[in-house]
């Protein structure tokens, strides 16, 4: 039609290149290893330490799924400051449920 471009907008995207075989083994058995260290301590009586720990190699299986197989790592920086500000949100929710479930207080039984 005639109507001008910028260069930006011409030119054809580029996809970066997919992360090397030994990245994803390596991902996927730290996964595995957390995983296993999920279940070690599901049966290790740590008292209320339990759900923090868990927590915490969730949190840490979580960054790796993110990181290397939804490829932020090697991503432009407004995706890696986005999937940062998701995490900061998730963490927002999750001390107002534990703010709310902490403060409660035990209903009577019933008379």
């Amino acid at each position: 039609m005639g109507v001008p471009v910028p260069d930006p907008v011409s030119r054809p995207l580029t996809r970066p290149a997919p992360p090397a075989v030994a990245t994803l083994v390596g991902a996927w058995l730290a996964l595995l290893a957390l995983l296993a260290l999920t279940v070690t301590l599901a049966h290790v009586p740590l008292g209320a330490w339990n759900a923090a720990l868990a927590l915490a190699i969730a949190i840490a299986k979580a960054l790796l799924i993110v990181l290397v197989f939804m490829h932020v790592r090697h991503a432009s920086r407004l995706t890696q400051v986005f999937s940062a500000l998701g995490f900061v949100w998730l963490m927002v929710l999750f001390s107002l449920l534990m703010s709310d479930a902490l403060t409660r207080t035990p209903l009577s039984p019933w008379p």
